[in-house]
């Protein structure tokens, strides 16, 4: 098997759990419809386990163009496999999505409401301010970033650190998942939004395009960032690149929270 070919089963194996277990619990008519926050995260946790052990020999299981682009920036993983490891990883989130559409096919004429339909596919904010929720994502996909390499730089019993690294989503999407849905992946994100842009779903509405940049640069930002972190403190391996990001970051932060007091200064004076 190729490289090619792992990151895009892997990927399909992660959203076929994670959407599906998303389409459980909202779709209508469904067994498991309300079954919640906590089924939802172990859901797409347990899928990511089983998507590493599936095709973690083969490819390393990225899985993620967050992680192969956090890799790359800290001389981890060659420049030159980047865009067929992100181009396999996309198009296995969108079969991934497509998959779940027919195995749930019955359900979308029986579910009204299509923003529970987007939600199988792709990740919405509870509260949409964009910068905000930009934040969010880094935040996420930091955490996911400097948790993987630390989890890779201590000793197990072999074949443990897919199972560890699943608890990490779990615990990512349990204290962190509830502002954005957390996507802390690309590939999750955009893959299956594209797929429900295509698929004829049942009253399935807008497909939010103006929201989908988010998910994608947010878990950039905060992977590469999560690498060059752990690089400089864990590892004292200080690159001027960190330096720049960290000036970026704290720029994103800062014109989030002027925006928000912007808001919140419209809203006292009205």
């Amino acid at each position: 098997m190729s490289n090619f070919l792992a990151e895009l089963i892997g990927t399909m194996i992660i959203i076929i759990f994670g959407g599906g277990v998303v389409a459980g619990a909202l779709l209508n008519k469904s067994k498991a419809q309300n079954a919640g926050w906590i089924v939802i995260t172990f859901g797409w946790g347990l899928g990511v386990v089983v998507a590493i052990y599936a095709v973690g020999k083969v490819s390393g299981a990225h899985l993620n163009p967050a992680v192969t682009l956090a890799l790359a920036t800290i001389g981890q993983f060659p420049w030159s496999e980047v865009p067929l490891y992100i181009l396999g990883q996309m198009i296995g989130g969108f079969v991934g999505g497509a998959l779940v559409f027919f195995h749930y096919l019955p359900h979308w004429r029986k579910t009204e409401d299509p923003s529970l339909k987007l939600a199988v596919f792709s990740t919405a904010p509870a509260i949409e301010k964009k910068w905000a929720n930009l934040i969010s994502e880094m935040i996420a996909t930091f955490i996911l970033i400097l948790g993987i390499l630390a989890i890779g730089a201590n000793q197990f019993a072999q074949g443990l650190n897919p199972l560890i690294v699943g608890f990490l989503v779990i615990a990512i999407g349990l204290s962190l998942g509830g502002t954005t849905g957390y996507a802390i992946n690309p590939a999750r994100d955009l893959g299956p939004r594209i797929a429900h842009f295509i698929l004829p779903i049942h009253g399935k509405g807008s497909s939010q395009w103006g929201y989908a940049w988010v998910p994608v640069v947010g878990p950039i930002i905060g992977g590469v960032y999560g690498a060059l972190f752990y690089n400089a403190i864990f590892l004292n391996k200080v690159e001027t690149i960190f330096y720049l990001m960290s000036l970026l970051i704290l720029l994103i932060f800062v014109i989030a929270y002027l925006k928000e007091s912007k808001n919140e200064c419209k809203c006292k004076c009205k």
